[in-house]
């Protein structure tokens, strides 16, 4: 009998163990492409001409609205929902749809028809939020995702002829409401810090509309970058405006939207009380009130966090 016979004999006898050879660990898969663990490279797509849309694309004139966590933005998509002609679902997360080929054929048979995987992935979404807005019987498709800001470009590069709406809150009010929504999660410091991405997104987001980057029709910003109001293909507007004067803000980006004010807008909760759903824009008691409630008192100058303070000033709220 082998040694290793005997060893498990005796093992067996004593212990009810026995000994067996290791089964040889697959080797690790290498990273691709120098991707970040669970999170693919931005495909290649192209940017459909302006004569190529009616071919392209099935909604026209989406409006993004480009703002950061715990912003408000919520409250903005229920009151522009409550309008006759415009639309705004829960959160759609739409960047997060992914498409890719079965096979190295399939590949072949897209690339023939002069689409790649993010052509591919354009289509998917652009029909997602067209067939939304079919199912409204509404007019305009309005999308609020925080996270869209991310791809701002490849957004302006999907829709040539998006709108964007920028809704701007201050920072250390951001800050705190993130905090707030999970203090178990999240420090105060550790939720200004995830927030600041998101501000920082948008930030260079509002910086490319700005500079005309990719937009059509824009005529660039007139007054500070701290300002309110309408150029070109993007409209500005803060949170805090919006709580002391809901009226006087929508009735301007309604304008900006070419569609009329409505009254009923303002009260919100009578004409939708059930696109609010957990963990798609905010959910509280306060948004389910149906009506624009008081924002919160702005932070003192000496409550600004260093972390904070550039993002203050860029956005007019320090000096």
């Amino acid at each position: 009998m082998s040694l290793m016979g005997n060893l498990n004999r005796a093992l067996s006898a004593t212990t009810g163990l026995q000994v067996r050879r290791a089964t040889p660990a697959a080797p690790p898969q290498p990273n691709k492409a120098g991707a970040k663990p669970g999170k693919r490279p931005t495909p290649v797509y192209r940017c459909p001409a302006p004569g190529d849309l009616a071919t392209d694309r099935l909604l026209r004139r989406p409006v993004f609205i480009m703002s950061p966590v715990r912003s408000g933005s919520t409250l903005l998509r229920m009151l522009l929902n409550a309008h006759p002609r415009l639309h705004s679902p829960h959160e759609l997360h739409i960047r997060r749809l992914e498409v890719d080929f079965g096979s190295r054929l399939s590949q072949r048979a897209m690339s023939a028809l002069d689409l790649e995987r993010g052509d591919l992935e354009h289509l998917l979404w652009d029909r997602v939020m067209h067939r939304e807005l079919v199912r409204s019987g509404k007019d305009v498709l309005v999308e609020k995702t925080p996270s869209n800001a991310f791809v701002h470009r490849r957004i302006r590069d999907c829709w040539p002829d998006a709108r964007f709406v920028f809704l701007l809150r201050h920072p250390v009010s951001i800050a705190r409401s993130w905090h707030e929504g999970d203090p178990d999660k999240r420090t105060f410091d550790e939720a200004a810090a995830d927030a600041l991405r998101y501000m920082k997104a948008v930030d260079n987001a509002r910086n490319a509309a700005t500079a005309g980057h990719g937009d059509h029709g824009d005529h660039g910003d007139t007054d500070s970058h701290g300002g309110n109001g309408s150029h070109g293909d993007h409209y500005t507007l803060r949170y805090e405006d919006l709580t002391a004067d809901a009226e006087k803000e929508m009735r301007g980006l309604c304008a900006f939207l070419d569609v009329d004010f409505e009254p009923s807008m303002l009260d919100y909760g009578r004409r939708d009380d059930t696109q609010v759903v957990k963990g798609l824009g905010d959910w509280r008691d306060k948004i389910r009130t149906g009506q624009v409630q008081s924002g919160r008192a702005l932070p003192a100058e000496d409550e600004i966090p260093e972390l904070l303070r550039p993002m203050c000033a860029a956005w007019g709220y320090s000096s």
